[in-house]
């Protein structure tokens, strides 16, 4: 099985050295001192106490790679647009892409089966570009749920979980996905093949649609967004104006606002990945995990002040520190 792994920082790396020592063909798409220091020394991935040590076939130049059975993109979704003449002589006729990425992928309304089906995401998929030269058709959905840390150049901390939802966007359990989550099974990590991917999606974006801003813009870990009475219920609110949009399309939540609030205040004092990139001085995933509910909100007819509000005030402060 050959996968190409697009993007191999913290997450794709971790996923690249447990596929790799699992049996897959694996090539990693990667750049700069961390791209140099795996060409040089290896790819390290660090599991409590065990080190383990990858030579892979890594690259910049993805059209160096071939065809491969599997590309799972690993970057930040804000930047698929920008490398898809790179990643298209990765493509063959039967190559699957697994959006392996944070927010709603750009074929959420393929084989979605109501009055928006067909409808590119603006906000996530600028012109269509990623439907039609990427193919809506090859993608299969994946959430992301462990930690892993990018320690230094070519050496990758896991923090901690090993899931790996898939599912076909149409539902269908397909000898594709099945092969794939067959091989993350051989790699150590949980793939369950879900036939409702989007409500898992759905689940780990409520979070992020309210966390990621608010912390970006009071510099709070999750605890204290979570115990303090003004935060709280910002989230909140605002968490109930995506689920009322999500319902809108037919999404199940599993869970109820309160248990989700909870379930991130028990993690504790982390920095999302917002507040994260805002310190370090990089591009915010804004418009996946925040812009793209507002333009859902805005199809389905269901209003999103609070929203609106957080989102007009973080575009802004990451516009004054240059990262949007």
């Amino acid at each position: 099985m050959k996968i190409c792994i697009y993007g191999a920082g913290a997450i794709g790396g971790y996923l690249g050295v447990q596929l790799a020592q699992a049996g897959a063909d694996v090539s990693l798409v990667a750049r700069g001192a961390h791209l140099a220091a795996m060409r040089a020394n290896g790819l390290t991935l660090l599991i409590g106490d065990e080190q383990r040590v990858i030579q892979p076939r890594c690259t910049d130049t993805p059209a160096e790679l071939g065809a491969q059975d599997f590309i799972i993109i690993c970057l930040k979704a804000h930047s698929i647009t920008g490398v898809i003449e790179q990643m298209l002589p990765l493509l063959g006729a039967h190559t699957r892409i697994v959006t392996a990425v944070n927010g709603i992928p750009y074929w959420y309304f393929y084989r979605h089966g109501n009055a928006f089906e067909g409808t590119a995401l603006e906000s996530v998929d600028p012109g269509g570009r990623q439907w039609r030269e990427l193919g809506a058709e090859r993608a299969i959905g994946c959430i992301v749920y462990p930690a892993t840390e990018l320690e230094a150049p070519g050496v990758i901390r896991h923090v901690y979980g090993n899931n790996f939802p898939l599912g076909e966007p149409s539902g269908e359990t397909t000898p594709d996905v099945e092969n794939l989550a067959a091989m993350f099974v051989k790699a150590g990590l949980q793939a369950p093949v879900l036939d409702r991917i989007r409500d898992e999606i759905w689940l780990k974006l409520w979070g992020n649609v309210c966390f990621n801003p608010i912390s970006a813009l009071t510099h709070a870990t999750l605890d204290v967004i979570c115990t303090d009475p003004a935060t709280r219920a910002l989230a909140k609110a605002m968490m109930l104006e995506a689920q009322a949009i999500a319902e809108t399309f037919g999404v199940n939540f599993r869970v109820d606002v309160e248990r989700r609030i909870e379930g991130a205040r028990k993690v504790g004092a982390h920095k999302t990945s917002m507040l994260q990139d805002l310190e370090r001085g990089r591009p915010m995933e804004i418009d996946p995990l925040v812009t793209v509910v507002q333009e859902m909100g805005r199809l389905a007819g269901v209003p999103t002040p609070a929203i609106d509000s957080v989102l007009a005030l973080v575009v802004q402060r990451a516009r004054i520190a240059g990262l949007y």
